[in-house]
């Protein structure tokens, strides 16, 4: 008998989205005879039952298109029982025999949360984040496409600092996680990476180096660092340096960023070395997602889509090595996946010299 199958994209827009989107509806309608049913910005089109069909006329040209044809929210539907009920209620309601949830550590938490709370709501995930820092799978799509974007404006800024004398700070996204700062900071040639795994002494892991390279006579200098960069002594609650906004999203998370700033007004003043910081922003989730990242989009939503026909609940999708499979969702699964020592030692074997 064929199924309805629901898709949501939650959290932040990444490159890649729309493959996973095209290769499950592929996948379900040519391969398995499914009906899928889009729900409108993440876990908001549930509790709303704001709802869009998903035929492959739909998703057939949206392969290279970022962001997500879906749209998205950061809506939490698990804040307690009442509204757990109705999300499930409506999983019903809209006739629906499974859903696939495509986003982060919070979109797949919620939807592990769900299967939890009653077994009736059947749940696939599927991993997304530009961060890399998800639990259970080696790659996360999304992130290729960031470090390219990274690593290409890193590369403009060489003969710009250059051109100036000047050191400049880059500031990549990266909450809990320095993958973004680790290989777009390798790959780009940086002199000094800075990572939320790493809490850092502003003299003796930022200053000194850069004073090491000036007497040396080097005239510029790039740094990389992740906003979610600690000091080693804490400046505040969040152990970052600067939040943006105190003010909390729906699952508890606060808005980092301008580290860039205060590292490069810090240089400043410490070695009087002329320095600026560049924010890149939401620059690293838009546009166009890497072959790469393409790729693996759409294997994620055909093995989701499989996932479904062979009834599988409570799993999520992963890259293991070079193949796609499904694992058991656990408690782990708000669990980050950090940078190791081994390549944070490495990360400084090719910096500051």
């Amino acid at each position: 008998m064929s199924k309805k199958v629901g898709i949501l994209t939650g959290g932040g827009d990444c490159p890649g989205l729309n493959a996973v989107i095209r290769g499950a509806v592929y996948a379900g309608i040519i391969e398995h005879d499914m009906e899928f049913v889009g729900l409108k910005y993440g876990w908001r089109g549930l509790l709303e039952k704001d709802t869009r069909p998903l035929t492959l006329d739909d998703v057939r040209g949206i392969l290279p298109e970022g962001g997500t044809i879906l749209r998205t929210s950061r809506t939490n539907p698990t804040s307690d029982d009442d509204e757990m009920t109705q999300a499930v209620g409506n999983f019903h309601d809209l006739g629906l025999d499974h859903l696939i949830a495509i986003g982060g550590e919070d979109t797949l938490g919620a939807a592990y949360k769900l299967w939890r709370f009653d077994n009736s709501f059947k749940v696939v995930g599927v991993p997304k984040t530009i961060d890399n820092d998800l639990w259970g799978t080696d790659v996360t799509f999304g992130f290729d496409t960031a470090i390219n974007i990274v690593v290409e404006g890193i590369d403009k800024i060489h003969t710009t600092a250059r051109s100036h004398n000047r050191v400049l700070v880059v500031e990549v996204m990266g909450r809990h996680a320095g993958w973004i700062a680790l290989e777009a900071g390798l790959a780009g040639s940086a002199d000094i990476i800075l990572m939320p795994e790493d809490p850092f002494d502003i003299d003796v892991d930022l200053c000194d180096p850069l004073r090491k390279l000036k007497e040396a006579g080097r005239e510029y200098a790039i740094v990389v660092v992740s906003e979610g960069a600690k000091l080693k002594v804490e400046h505040d609650r969040d152990g970052s340096l600067f939040l943006q906004d105190v003010d909390r999203d729906e699952f508890g998370h606060v808005r980092l960023g301008g580290i860039g700033k205060i590292l490069s007004d810090e240089i400043e003043d410490r070695i009087g070395w002329e320095s600026r910081d560049v924010v890149f922003g939401h620059l690293q989730r838009g546009g166009a997602p890497s072959a790469f990242d393409r790729y693996v989009s759409l294997r994620f939503g055909v093995t989701a889509a499989n996932a479904v026909a062979e009834g599988k609940s409570g799993v999520m999708v992963a890259l293991n090595g070079t193949e796609v499979e499904t694992i058991e969702m656990s408690d782990e699964i708000k669990k980050i996946k950090r940078v190791p020592e081994e390549l944070i030692r490495l990360s400084k074997l090719f910096t500051g010299k």
